[in-house]
C-alpha cells in the first residue's frame, strides 16, 4: 500500500476523534481554530508530503534525454532495482551529506586528469534551490525529488565509470592494445558503499582510487601542473658544443642546473654556476636513471633530447598512464591463489614480484616487492603483447618449438642457402603429434614453405645453446608468450633491451625458479640446476597457479617518490593519447 493511501485511511479513522476534540473546545471560536491546527500538526508532524519513490519508467524517460546518462542505463536499473526503487540521495525529504561530497569530487576531478565539465550535465544548484522554495505539500515537489535523485545517480555512474574503469575502453578500441583482464568493478555496489548501505574493503566511500600506482601518479600530475604554472623548465642548448660533462664551463651549465632544479631560484647569469661539478654530474646520472638512459653523467644525444621534452608532454604522459591504472583489476590476485604476482613492465625492461607477506586475500593494497630483474622484450616488429594470465608450469631443459612465422621468415632462407643449417643449430624437424617422429629436412620443398602450409614442427633440442636457455615458465595463452632463460646473457647489460621475438627473456631465471618452486621442497636449487643441465625436458606442474601481468607503463612513481619516464617503445602512448584527448 502506498504512503498516500495509508494516510487517507488514518484520516478517515481519526475524523470522529478530531470532531469530538473540536466540539469540546467550542467555548471560544478563535481558540478552537488554533487548537485544531495544533492537533493536526501533532498527528501528522510537518505539513509535508512523504518522501517519493521512483520507478523504471521514470528512470527510462529521464536518462533517455542525455546520451551520457543513457550509456549507463543497465547500472541505473540494477541500482534502483536492488532498493525497490526507493530514492538514494534523500532521507526524510532532505538531501544526504554525501551529495555535497560527490559534487565537490566532480568540481575537483581535474586533479584526476579528468574534465569536470563532462560530468556537470545537470545544474544541481538550480534544482536544489527550486526544491527548497517549493511548498512541502506540493506534489510537484515529489516529482522534483525523483528528478534530483535520478540525476545524482546517473551523474555518479557517468563520473565513476571514467574514474574507476577509464575514459577509454581498451576492449572496444581496436587501436589500443591491452588484453589484461578487465577491471570488473560493480559501480552500483560502490554507490551503495558511498551511501553507507553496505561494507567494502575498497575506499569507495572516500571516492578514492584503488591502486597506489595511480595515486602516486596523481600526486605527480598535480606537482607538474604547479611547475607548469610557474613556467616549467628551460630548454638546454649547448651552442657549439656536442656535449656537456664534468669539468666543462659555460652558461649552458647554469641552464642545465635550472633544468634539473626547476623550483630553485637559479640565476643563469651567475658565473659561479657555470662550472659542471661533481654534484651536477650526480644529478645528471639521476636524471638518466629516471628516464632509462645510460648513466654516464654526460649531457648530449639522447639525454639532451629527453631533457628538452616539454613539461606539457610529460603531463599528458602522466595522465595516460593514470588511465592505464584504471584498467588494472581492483583485485590483483584472485582469492583462490596465493597472494603474489609477477609484473613485467615492457617499456622498463623489468620484471618484479610482489607478494603479501601474510598471504591475506583481503589485503588488496598491501603487496610488497620481493624480487626484481632485468628482462629482454620483443622488437618493435615482434612487440611483446600486453595481457595477463596465470603461470601453470615450469619446464627445465626445454625444447624450443619454433613458430611457423619464424620458419617462413628466418629459417626458410637459411635452408635454401644451406640444407645443413638446422643440424648446425641443434635443431630438428618432427611431426605434429603426441609422439613426434623425425622428418628429414631434405624431404621438404623449402621454396614453397609458408607460415600457413608448413605441416611439421621445427624445434631446437635442449642444451646450453637453446634459444630458450635451459628453463622456461609457461602461462598458456593465445599469444604463445612465456618467460624464459637465454644463452645471450650479454644483452642484459644494454640500456634498451628489445631484442626478442616477443617472449620475455630473464636475467635471473634460476632465482625465479627457486621462488616459484619454494613450496615444493623437493625442488631445491641443486636439483633445479641439475635438471636444467640434464638434457632431458622435464615439466613441473605448479600446485597453485601464479598470477602474471605483462603491462605497458611509460611513467610511474617509485617508493621514494621519484617520477620515472620511458620511451614509447611500441607507439602505444601515441595511440592512447588520440583516444584520451581526442
Amino acid at each position: 500500500m502506498s504512503p498516500y493511501k495509508i494516510k487517507k485511511y488514518i484520516l478517515i479513522l481519526l475524523l470522529p476523534l478530531m470532531f469530538g476534540a473540536l466540539t469540546a473546545c467550542n467555548n471560544n471560536e478563535s481558540d478552537s481554530k488554533d487548537d485544531s491546527g495544533s492537533i493536526t500538526d501533532s498527528l501528522f508532524g510537518k505539513k509535508e508530503l512523504p518522501q517519493a519513490s521512483t520507478d523504471s519508467l521514470f528512470i527510462k524517460q529521464y536518462i533517455s534525454k542525455e546520451p551520457e546518462f543513457n550509456e549507463h542505463a543497465e547500472l541505473m536499473y540494477l541500482f534502483y532495482g536492488d532498493r525497490d526503487y526507493e530514492l538514494a540521495w534523500f532521507r526524510d525529504n532532505e538531501l544526504v551529506p554525501q551529495v555535497e561530497k560527490f559534487l565537490n569530487v566532480i568540481d575537483s576531478s581535474s586533479v584526476e586528469g579528468l574534465n569536470p565539465d563532462k560530468y556537470k550535465i545537470v545544474n544541481f544548484n538550480e534544482l536544489f534551490q527550486k526544491y527548497e522554495q517549493m511548498d512541502p505539500q506540493d506534489s510537484a515537489r515529489l516529482v522534483l525529488q525523483q528528478q534530483i535523485d535520478v540525476a545524482l545517480t546517473a551523474s555518479y555512474f557517468n563520473y565513476a565509470s571514467d574514474f574507476y574503469r577509464g575514459r577509454v575502453n581498451p576492449q572496444t578500441q581496436s587501436n589500443v592494445h591491452w588484453a589484461v583482464k578487465r577491471n570488473k568493478i560493480k559501480l552500483h555496489k560502490a554507490l551503495q558503499t558511498i551511501l553507507q548501505e553496505r561494507e567494502s574493503t575498497y575506499p569507495y566511500y572516500e571516492f578514492e582510487a584503488l591502486h597506489a600506482g595511480y595515486t602516486r601518479l596523481r600526486d605527480a600530475l598535480n606537482n607538474y601542473r604547479d611547475l607548469q604554472e610557474k613556467g616549467g623548465w628551460p630548454k638546454v642548448e649547448l651552442g657549439g658544443k656536442k656535449t656537456l660533462q664534468k669539468g666543462d664551463s659555460a652558461q649552458a651549465v647554469a641552464v642545465l642546473r635550472k633544468r634539473l632544479n626547476p623550483t630553485q631560484p637559479i640565476d643563469v647569469n651567475d658565473k659561479r654556476l657555470w662550472v659542471f661539478d661533481e654534484h651536477l654530474e650526480k644529478q645528471v646520472k639521476m636524471f638518466q636513471m629516471l628516464h632509462g638512459l645510460a648513466q654516464d653523467g654526460i649531457v648530449g644525444g639522447g639525454t639532451l633530447s629527453t631533457m628538452n621534452i616539454p613539461i606539457e608532454d610529460r603531463i599528458d604522459q602522466i595522465m595516460i598512464n593514470m588511465e592505464r591504472w584504471r584498467w588494472i583489476p581492483k583485485r590483483m590476485v584472485p582469492k583462490s591463489l596465493d597472494q603474489k604476482y609477477i609484473w613485467v613492465n615492457i617499456p622498463e625492461y623489468k620484471l618484479y614480484i610482489y607478494e603479501d607477506p601474510n598471504n591475506d586475500p583481503e589485503a588488496e593494497r598491501e603487496y610488497k616487492e620481493v624480487m626484481n630483474m632485468r628482462v629482454v622484450v620483443g622488437k618493435t616488429m615482434n612487440a611483446t603483447p600486453i595481457f595477463s594470465d596465470k603461470m601453470e608450469y615450469v619446464v627445465m631443459a626445454p625444447y624450443w618449438n619454433v613458430p611457423n612465422s619464424i620458419v617462413e621468415r628466418e629459417i626458410k632462407p637459411k635452408m635454401l642457402n644451406n640444407p645443413g643449417w638446422l643440424a648446425s643449430q641443434n635443431m630438428e624437424i618432427v611431426t605434429k603429434e603426441k609422439n613426434p617422429q623425425p622428418v628429414s629436412p631434405y624431404e621438404i620443398d623449402w621454396e614453397s614453405v609458408t607460415e600457413k602450409n608448413f605441416q611439421y614442427m621445427v624445434r631446437q633440442k635442449p642444451g646450453p645453446k637453446n634459444s630458450l636457455g635451459q628453463i622456461k615458465f609457461l602461462f598458456p595463452n593465445e599469444h604463445a608468450i612465456y618467460l624464459h632463460d637465454t644463452p645471450a646473457d650479454a644483452l642484459f647489460s644494454q640500456t634498451e633491451r628489445n631484442f626478442s621475438h616477443g617472449c620475455v627473456r630473464l636475467e635471473k631465471p634460476v632465482e625465479l625458479a627457486k621462488y616459484i618452486l619454494k613450496d615444493m621442497p623437493e625442488w631445491n636449487e641443486t636439483r633445479i640446476r641439475e635438471t636444467m643441465n640434464g638434457g632431458e625436458e622435464e615439466w613441473v606442474t605448479l600446485p597453485k597457479k601464479v598470477q602474471v601481468y605483462l603491462v605497458y607503463f611509460t611513467s610511474w612513481v617509485d617508493d621514494s617518490g621519484n617520477v620515472h619516464f620511458r620511451q614509447d617503445l611500441y607507439g602505444h602512448d601515441k595511440k592512447l593519447k588520440q583516444e584520451y584527448f581526442g
